[in-house]
């Protein structure tokens, strides 16, 4: 293991880094609705770990979605190109249920819905 996987951060760089993550979580595309889960109110929480370990807790716009391992698939991508996340897991939870009052401005804007 190499010192930089070694390295703890502080709350301040894991701040820093959560904003990285979330900006390229905004880089995976919901197939379907055609707008990022970040704006779609997809994402409930980043948990960033002083290690390097990053939770992605998130839900789908529908239970048994059948592109949710196409989203998993693509949130590991997209962490790949944050340097200091060593390792992404991604939970999907059910609850809070997910309506379009999560969903941004910008993804309203983009789907017509007011």
């Amino acid at each position: 293991m190499t010192e930089e996987n070694n390295q703890q951060f502080s709350q301040e760089d894991l701040e820093n880094i959560k904003e990285r993550v979330l900006a390229a979580l905004e880089q995976v595309i919901d197939p379907e609705l055609g707008v990022d889960i970040v704006n779609l109110g997809l994402v409930y929480e980043v948990t960033l770990e002083p290690d390097g370990f990053c939770l992605i807790q998130m839900t789908l716009t529908t239970m048994g979605c059948p592109l949710a391992d196409v989203i998993t698939d693509e949130i590991h991508r997209a962490l790949k190109a944050v340097p200091e996340v060593t390792e992404t897991q991604v939970k999907l939870v059910w609850y809070p249920a997910w309506t379009t009052d999560r969903m941004s401005r910008y993804a309203r804007i983009a789907l017509g819905i007011r």
